[in-house]
């Protein structure tokens, strides 16, 4: 399964997309999409949260951006 990594250290860029505790995370942050990673699916444990159209239509263009699609 291939993941997006969600940092508290935001640089600014278009590879970045913020979040926060409107998606049920439990302070700002940003999923970074410049760094995908892959990751055996057992390996997930909890929901940390969910993101809304909008949010997964911005992560959508960020992985765009990071992948020159």
């Amino acid at each position: 399964m291939l993941v997006v990594p969600v940092t508290r250290r935001s640089r600014g860029l278009p590879g970045e997309v913020p979040l926060g505790t409107e998606e049920g995370l439990p302070q700002s942050c940003v999923a970074n999409a410049e760094t995908i990673a892959t990751m055996d699916r057992s390996r997930l444990l909890n929901r940390a949260g969910s993101l809304s159209d909008e949010k997964l239509a911005a992560l959508d263009n960020a992985l765009r951006y990071a992948l020159d699609l």
